[in-house]
């Protein structure tokens, strides 16, 4: 209480979220990937045979999809990127292997974070992701990933810490609350996980150094000196502070330069066979015919039956049509696709 001064973080709350600091600086050592692991990943050339620092960034971008597609929130997918590194720097992964254990890391985390409601199905996540495993492959890998990692997966993350430092400052600041956005911070920590250097940090850093950076954007001394009391109560040294921040800064200024790959305005394009297609629900690619409620009279019954009738001929004829291996294409506009996938 006395490092952080009582100026800043004076009361039943402040006790409360030094505490809870306390405790996630306890705990972070053990959720953290093994540094000797990743530096294999980042020192392996790329080849079809070995796990390379470039497969498993583009395995959390295929998680940041997943996560946006689904509706899941952010703590999802930081779980996600969590249980994957922990686990890939702990085993030695092929490629080929890569696809069924990223679907495996999502699930895992959303059944831990997610509501009961919000979990997707495995049939689900599987025919989104195309990772060309059966249900059996992934419920063998998940209880692999959970046998590795002595059935410890929920961690404590950079965003539990960034939640928990953005309470801190706002809780004791007498600017406006909304100058600092706690949506713009996760976006960032998410460009963040994109990268594997990042899962070298300690997550209390990660999180310090983001508020850091658009504190400093916002040029606040008073949130700076918050900041400062964090630190100081947190016992991040200056070299280790200096250091990831200038890592993360550069990351960021990427992020956000116009040489960034984004998505374009062309339309998403998805091949599938007639036998893939004959399993998608109607509702993925099509949009039924409902019958037309009258302006000014009530409902005709008997029209409804019609209807629900000439729908229900409609799916069978397209479930009992001959199973084909052909290639069809369905075609939607990608500003759809992109709110979904890309929601701002």
């Amino acid at each position: 209480m006395k490092d952080l001064g009582a100026q800043h973080l004076a009361g039943d709350e402040g006790v409360q979220l030094l505490g809870l600091l306390s405790f996630y600086l306890e705990q972070e050592q053990r959720f953290q990937p093994r540094e000797k692991g990743l530096s294999l990943i980042e020192a392996t050339p790329e080849n079809d045979n070995t796990l390379c620092s470039r497969l498993r960034n583009a395995k959390v971008k295929d998680l940041k999809s997943l996560t946006n597609f689904f509706g899941s929130c952010t703590e999802t997918f930081v779980l996600a990127v969590n249980i994957l590194d922990r686990f890939l720097a702990l085993m030695k992964v092929k490629p080929k292997h890569l696809s069924c254990i990223g679907v495996c890391c999502f699930l895992l985390a959303a059944r831990i974070v997610e509501e009961e409601c919000n979990i997707p199905s495995i049939h689900d996540v599987i025919r989104i992701s195309q990772c060309k495993c059966t249900a059996s492959d992934i419920k063998r890998m998940e209880k692999i990933i959970s046998e590795k990692l002595h059935y410890e997966l929920e961690a404590t993350t950079a965003l539990n810490f960034l939640h928990l430092y953005h309470t801190i400052v706002l809780c004791h600041t007498s600017e406006r609350k909304e100058i600092l956005s706690l949506d713009k911070l996760e976006a960032q920590l998410k460009a963040c996980n994109c990268r594997l250097v990042f899962s070298k940090a300690k997550p209390s850093i990660l999180a310090l150094c983001l508020l850091n950076l658009e504190v400093e954007t916002l040029k606040s001394v008073e949130l700076l000196e918050i900041l400062l009391h964090v630190k100081k109560h947190s016992k991040i040294n200056d070299t280790e502070f200096f250091y990831w921040r200038e890592l993360v800064s550069k990351c960021l200024a990427e992020y956000s330069s116009p040489e960034c790959c984004k998505p374009d305005l062309k339309k998403l394009v998805w091949i599938v066979s007639r036998r893939t297609a004959q399993n998608l629900h109607n509702s993925y690619y099509s949009v039924p015919d409902l019958p037309t409620i009258p302006e000014g009279g009530c409902f005709d019954e008997s029209e409804s039956e019609d209807s629900c009738e000439d729908m229900s001929c409609g799916e069978e004829s397209l479930s009992s049509s001959p199973p084909s291996d052909q290639d069809c294409t369905f075609f939607f506009d990608f500003k759809v696709a992109q709110t979904l996938c890309f929601p701002s």
